[in-house]
């Protein structure tokens, strides 16, 4: 039955079918459309042994792969749709995710959301990091070479004062908490006093 479904999923890229049975499809198809992105014969045989049917694997290897070749899992889409008038089972409409029109934008890629940035010394890492790479490129001219290598620099000595500041708030923050757990004198007075008015 699942490979059935999952032919059904590959040929139409859209079935319904009930939530518990696409839940299951899901486990099995997933690691199948993983294993197309590897076109060797070993994988065809592997996707073979599962589906049975040599045209819907030729579909997933051709077609499907390299439409999901930059996706790095979460092929598929359950979307709920109520429940079945006969059974009352609950429906659902399962599809995979690169081609449903409706959410995709034009230049045919998923409408990516966007992202949390984080501050922090990473980002002048970066730019070390992909200026050194032009630097390691032979088409770079000299003029070129030296303005990254100054770009280098800068991103080096933007890392080195960024971990500065970072060691000097952690000594102000280790101080204040010596600060906070040493007890005065005042209070270690008053201390010795209670302790000798309730033994005398």
């Amino acid at each position: 039955m699942l490979a059935n479904l999952a032919g059904s999923l590959i040929t139409h890229k859209r079935i319904h079918t009930t939530v518990a049975k696409a839940k299951a499809l899901r486990k099995y198809v997933e690691p199948l459309i993983t294993k197309s992105k590897d076109d060797t014969t070993h994988s065809r045989r592997v996707v073979f042994s599962k589906l049975q049917n040599k045209y819907v694997v030729q579909m997933l290897f051709d077609e499907v792969a390299k439409k999901v070749a930059d996706r790095p899992g979460g092929y598929t889409r359950i979307i709920r749709v109520g429940h079945r008038p006969g059974d009352n089972a609950e429906v659902c409409m399962m599809e995979l995710v690169d081609y449903n029109e409706l959410l995709l934008n034009e230049s045919g890629k998923a409408t990516a959301k966007k992202g949390r940035t984080r501050r922090g010394r990473r980002k002048s890492e970066g730019k070390a990091q992909s200026a050194a790479k032009q630097v390691q490129n032979e088409d770079v001219d000299v003029a070129t070479a030296e303005v990254i290598e100054d770009q280098v620099e800068e991103a080096v000595q933007e890392v080195e004062a960024a971990t500065d500041q970072v060691e000097e708030t952690q000594d102000e923050v280790q101080a204040a908490s010596d600060e906070e757990e040493a007890p005065s004198a005042e209070d270690t007075d008053a201390t010795e006093d209670k302790r000798r008015d309730g033994v005398e």
